[in-house]
């Protein structure tokens, strides 16, 4: 057999992801904000694009009849609202197919339950003037202007001051005195005495060595600081324990006075310099927005504060080609329209996307926006992405990162996505954030004389239709942080 060189024709396919590509799907499942970052770099960079500031055109989904069997898609709308990104053939979105990628674009993001305050009126702006920020000082300039009013002698201002630089941000101060005193040459006597007066500054409770001192002095300021309270103090263990029977023992109290004991804690602040250099909680700002129709059905729309829109400056296009000159020149404006170009049509897909995500998440969820948490029904990407004909993983990207306002509130898109716990006897299956919102309900009921164990729960849940196990229903609570039935019958024998 010879060996030597020839020729062979072979014929194969590959998946290849061009920069724009592994582009167009970021921009999928990033947040408003980065995509306007993003945007505005762009605009930065590119000189064919520029702002749209004509009217914003109206962008939105009805939903009348939630119950009604979904429409077949038209070939022209599929091809408008499809998951798949702009084919090379539609338009020339790629500069260079030399310089490609083979791996696959990042996936999908984070997925955090829980509603937030939201508005039900979406006819007026969602921002207001109550959310600006306030100037606040910072925690150290606050005691430094206290620390100036209250020591007059300039060696306690200069322990004073000395302390204010090691104190920590949640109020704590764990060197001892005499560690102070022997680093500047001073009474040990003084220290203690600076130490006290500054505990008693705004906020109470900073400068204490642990938490003990730190809720003594708020009590000490409220003059609560009796006997049976410092005894409660020198037994915080047990409290953390949820030993009230010990503690009424120990403090020499009866269960309404320990009640009230432990009431008084709870108003006190075990840290209180952490909230004050808090950063203001950023508010969501909702990508879609949810309301009510007269005839009581619903209507979906992207919210235009979170739409950056852009166009392609044809104009400057025309006149920078006749300008051109060079190869290069022209190698380099046909590169920015095409840029320009696959950005227009990527957040107009987008934007297209999103919305039709929405509409039928919003039209599965139906029994939620109407009657609560209860009626929350079990759903998963498969069930939107076959009816939205997309693929899971770009129905994954649109609801990362996205948030939708509605009367209950403001949800992330993955909110609605819960996995399904069977019914009994076949029945219909329950969503499992239905499912803890219930134990909920069932607990925060209970009485001194009943007082649900995990099997009881169990047992609820199944008269309910609910085919639930005792282990899932001990997870369920833990994830809910609430204690045991030994530890809630602890509690509610001496209620606080």
């Amino acid at each position: 057999m010879a060996l030597g060189p020839r020729l062979d024709l072979r014929q194969s396919q590959s998946l290849v992801m061009t920069p724009q590509l592994r582009q167009a799907i970021k921009l999928l499942q990033s947040s408003n904000v980065e995509v306007t970052a993003f945007v505005e770099e762009e605009l930065e960079r590119n000189p064919l694009l520029e702002r749209d500031d004509r009217p914003e055109p109206a962008t939105r989904a009805d939903e009348r009849a939630p119950e009604a069997p979904a429409p077949e898609p038209t070939d022209a709308h599929a091809a408008a609202t499809s998951g798949e990104m702009p084919a090379e053939s539609a338009a020339p979105l790629d500069a260079d197919y030399g310089n490609v990628y083979d791996s696959d674009g990042p996936g999908g993001g984070f997925a955090e339950s829980g509603g937030r305050g939201g508005r039900a009126d979406f006819d007026d702006s969602l921002s207001d003037i109550e959310d600006l920020a306030d100037g606040r000082k910072s925690l150290r300039e606050h005691l430094g202007e206290q620390v100036r009013l209250t020591f007059g002698n300039a060696q306690e201002r200069l322990i004073a001051a000395q302390m204010l630089a090691l104190v920590d941000p949640a109020g704590r101060m764990t060197i001892e005195d005499w560690q102070i005193a022997n680093a500047m040459g001073c009474d040990v006597a003084q220290v203690a005495g600076v130490r006290a007066r500054l505990q008693r500054l705004d906020p109470v409770g900073m400068f204490c060595r642990d938490l003990r001192e730190c809720l003594a002095v708020q009590l000490a300021e409220l003059n609560r600081l009796d006997p049976c309270m410092d005894r409660l103090l020198d037994n915080l263990d047990m409290l953390a324990r949820r030993d009230l029977r010990g503690l009424m023992k120990v403090c020499e109290v009866d269960s309404e006075d320990l009640a009230d004991m432990i009431a008084e804690l709870k108003r006190l602040d075990p840290k209180p310099g952490a909230s004050f250099d808090a950063p203001p909680a950023m508010a969501v700002v909702p990508d879609v927005l949810m309301k009510r129709l007269p005839d009581d059905g619903w209507a979906v729309e992207l919210n235009p504060e979170t739409l950056p829109r852009v166009l392609v400056n044809r104009g400057f296009h025309a006149r920078a080609v006749v300008g051109a000159k060079s190869r290069d020149d022209k190698a380099f404006i046909a590169d920015r329209l095409q840029s320009a170009t696959w950005l227009v049509k990527s957040l107009e897909q987008r934007a297209n996307t999103i919305l039709k995500v929405a509409a039928e998440i919003v039209r599965r969820q139906d029994g939620f926006f109407r009657h609560g948490v209860a009626h929350l029904r079990p759903l998963i990407l498969r069930d939107v992405a076959e009816y939205v004909a997309m693929h899971e993983s770009t129905v994954s990207r649109v609801t990362a990162n996205k948030y939708i306002a509605t009367p209950r509130g403001t949800f992330e898109l993955k909110y609605f996505f819960t996995t399904a716990i069977a019914g009994t006897l076949g029945g219909e299956s329950h969503s499992a954030e239905a499912v803890r919102f219930r134990i909920r309900e069932m607990i925060s009921a209970e009485t001194m004389e009943d007082v649900l164990s995990d099997d009881a729960i169990v047992e609820r849940l199944r008269k309910e239709g609910v085919d639930i196990a005792r282990r899932t229903v001990a997870k369920y609570r833990e994830a809910l942080r609430i204690p045991s039935s030994v530890q809630r019958k602890r509690e509610k024998a001496v209620p606080a």
